[in-house]
């Protein structure tokens, strides 16, 4: 260039013929295509669609102008390097020649284009050298950032932005930070990067040196760092230790944040660490006495104390009866009665209750509570209250084969056993009587002090039935019943007066021979009673078999006796008959000897 200067600075006005310069020949001693030849010389030489390296020459809010050494400058604009808001003139950048001369005659060129041809040649170089590289956070997405790495859309996950727990993600959008490239899968085309894998390094070390001077016992300040349901995370200034929810307190907590919030300070004491994984259990209450140590001195078993329900279980309830002092009322010490029940049946969390002292020991720090102790035991004078053969009404409240069980009051339970349900009905199961919740009436009929325990008695309200019925159901005495119920082995029948018998196969059998069926009337005959097992058998077939033998014995008595007139009365002639006989015959004889003789 400076050759074709002096060159041209050697031609003076006066002397240059313009005619000749446009008709090619020469200016002076130098041709114009002399002159064309050493301008060409100082241009770079560019091919479009190449990636060549330009230097920023100006910048302005929308633009950035490069020069590539071509005759004319490239403008790009400045959205293309939003990833690098530091970008200052004399940067070297790579661009992307989309077109030596547009319409207009301007250099086209792009650094997007000349970035992404680039990228995935880059990304992996970052990261097979572990190299620290610069990227444009451009959005949010589900579970962390979209980063703009060299062209290609990187993700950058919510865990990987920072080592301390994010609140507000797009305070990040729009920010130009370091990267290293943890990850790339080449199939998908995904990169995933992290910024803070640049600080756990420094902070590694930081770990390292402060775990070193860690003693237990010993008390930092710290802030919250995060607080989850099961604890809350603590920075001791470059490493974090856990306060479990149970070391915040010397009371329940039901969360954290009912003790502390977030980037509180506070003081901590060192409980525990791991030197090789680095955990630090801190406590927050330990820095306080415990409650127990408090507690008033002249406590003693059988004192009254008041407080309130903090936790409920099936089995019991927990009452602080001060802060951090609990008792527990267990669920058999809530009522005096004796069926089973839960804890909820009688308090609920929150509720304030009255109790009594039933065990207390300091050392263990632990205390058992009653609350049926507040009232009178029903059992001190149930012989006056529930005598023998009084009569009480009583609630259904479980069942069993072989009978029902009965709470009278609370706290005086029962049993009524199947056999003293009714006298009449076979009650298989105690559900055929009555049903959980219903009221009956029951009779006492023996009290078992000891063990708490009433037998009692339904049946036994009314009078015995089988001293009448036994008059009534007499052997052979014939009654209607129905069939209530049939199976193999015979049948049940329903007799007069509720009162029921039992058949067997053979006794049900009809004067057709056909069987009975369910529900059919028919007239059965008692062949058995028995009063103390309540027993009657019957029988269908002998009401009329036995009057059908009836019959046949009167008309065989009728015969007989016909038959004896008619044996008398022939033997009668027959004794006639055989006297003239004998007389003639006699006569016949001796006529025949005096023949003879003659």
């Amino acid at each position: 260039m400076s050759e074709l200067n002096e060159k041209v600075a050697g031609t003076s006005d006066a002397n240059f013929d313009w005619d000749l310069f446009e008709q090619g020949d020469v200016v002076g001693s130098t041709s114009v295509s002399e002159l064309e030849e050493m301008y060409d010389k100082t241009l770079s030489t560019i091919s479009e669609k190449e990636v060549i390296e330009g230097e920023v020459i100006a910048l302005t809010k929308r633009e950035v102008v490069i020069n590539i050494g071509f005759k004319s400058d490239g403008i790009i604009s400045r959205n293309e390097f939003r990833y690098n808001p530091e970008l200052a003139i004399g940067d070297k950048v790579e661009v992307y020649v989309e077109s030596q001369e547009d319409k207009k005659g301007q250099l086209v060129l792009s650094h997007k284009k000349a970035r992404a041809l680039r990228s995935w040649d880059r990304v992996n170089a970052a990261l097979e050298n572990d190299e620290v590289i610069k990227g444009y956070i451009k959005c949010r997405t589900k579970g962390g950032m979209i980063v703009d790495v060299f062209g290609i859309e990187a993700f950058l996950p919510g865990s990987q932005i920072d080592v301390k727990p994010i609140r507000d993600y797009d305070m990040y959008v729009g920010k130009t930070m370091e990267f290293k490239v943890v990850k790339i899968n080449p199939e998908f085309k995904n990169v995933v990067v992290s910024h803070k894998a640049l600080i756990e390094a420094e902070l590694e070390q930081q770990k390292k040196d402060i775990i070193s001077k860690l003693e237990k016992g010993q008390v930092l300040e710290g802030t919250v760092k995060n607080i989850t349901s099961y604890g809350v995370f603590i920075d001791l200034g470059g490493v974090d230790g856990l306060i479990h929810i149970t070391d915040l307190s010397w009371g329940r907590v039901s969360h954290p944040e009912e003790i502390v919030q977030l980037d509180q300070k506070l003081n901590v004491v060192i409980l525990d660490f791991d030197d090789e994984k680095k955990r630090i259990a801190l406590g927050l209450k330990q820095l306080t006495s415990h409650p127990w140590d408090a507690l008033d001195s002249e406590l003693k078993v059988g004192d009254k104390v008041n407080g309130k329900v903090v936790v409920m279980a099936d089995y019991g309830a927990f009452v602080e009866i001060a802060p951090g002092v609990e008792g527990l009322i267990h669920v058999s010490e809530m009522s005096w009665s004796q069926h089973l029940r839960s804890a909820q049946d009688f308090l609920k969390v929150g509720e304030a209750v009255e109790a009594t002292i039933l065990t207390l020991d300091r050392d263990e720090r632990k205390m058992s509570l009653g609350i049926k102790q507040l009232k009178t035991d029903p059992w001190e004078k149930i012989e006056e209250v529930y005598a023998v053969n009084s009569k009480h009404k009583a609630k259904v409240r479980n069942f069993t084969n072989f009978g029902v069980f009965v709470e009278i009051e609370e706290g005086i339970d029962g049993l009524i056993h199947i056999s003293d349900l009714s006298w009449t009905k076979k009650i298989k199961h105690p559900a055929e009587f009555t049903s959980i919740g219903e009221e009956v009436e029951v009779v006492v009929l023996e009290i078992d002090k000891e063990n708490r325990r009433l037998s009692l008695g339904h049946k036994q309200l009314e009078e015995n039935p089988w001293d009448v019925f036994e008059t009534l159901f007499t052997v052979d005495s014939v009654h209607e019943g129905t069939i209530v119920e049939l199976f193999d082995k015979g049948a049940v029948i329903a007799l007069p007066y509720g009162v029921e018998g039992f058949a067997t196969p053979r006794h049900l059998t009809k004067e057709d021979n056909s069987n009975a069926k369910v529900d059919e009337k028919l007239d059965f005959k008692v062949i058995e009673f028995n009063k103390a097992s309540k027993r009657i058998i019957l029988s269908h077939s002998r009401t009329f078999e036995d009057a059908k033998k009836a019959a046949d014995d009167s008309e065989r008595a009728t015969e007989v006796k016909t038959t004896k007139k008619g044996v008398k009365k022939l033997k009668d002639n027959l004794e006639k008959t055989t006297l003239g006989d004998i007389s003639s015959l006699q006569a016949l004889k001796d006529q025949m000897e005096a023949d003879e003789k003659k």
